[in-house]
């Protein structure tokens, strides 16, 4: 088996790759915990600084700080004008810088929690290089119409993969 290697039961074997899902509960006051499985890797590559925005569906991203700036970098590539000042607007002009707190803690301010209906339970997706949050009522609704509805899409993707 080349590159993998078993790690001990309980600790991720992906390094700096975010993978899974995990139910949680944001609290009264738009906090949520980072799953434990994160909180080092996130502290080793950046210092816990992290960046919350809107993406392109109803949900959060959240990005470690230097991935941020890496896709900053690129979209300051693109034109000002059109549909690249609309991806400005809403994935920079609405992005938040935050911490890690030592609960192992992310707080969410309360306009982006109300634009992607963040209100209790919550799913934390990860997404390779960041995760998503969604609403758990949203989360399940994307996917309730079963796996079967999205397997043309779902089989395309796997094509451009495998290429």
């Amino acid at each position: 088996m080349s590159g993998f290697q078993w790690g001990k039961v309980g600790q991720p074997t992906l390094k700096n790759v975010f993978a899974g899902s995990h139910q949680l509960t944001i609290d009264e006051k738009g906090r949520l915990a980072v799953p434990a499985r994160y909180r080092q890797s996130l502290a080793d590559t950046c210092n816990s600084q992290l960046v919350v925005t809107m993406g392109p569906e109803s949900c959060l991203e959240i990005y470690p700080a230097p991935q941020f700036q890496d896709i900053v970098t690129s979209i300051m590539q693109l034109p000002p004008r059109g549909p690249a000042a609309l991806l400005r607007q809403r994935f920079i002009g609405l992005a938040m810088e935050c911490e890690i707190d030592k609960q192992g803690r992310l707080q969410l301010s309360q306009f982006l929690r109300g634009q992607a209906r963040l209100n209790g339970s919550a799913v934390l997706v990860g997404n390779i290089d960041h995760f998503e949050l969604w609403a758990e009522d949203l989360w399940n609704a994307r996917w309730s119409e079963g796996p079967d509805s999205k397997l043309g899409a779902l089989s395309e993707a796997f094509q451009v993969l495998n290429r």
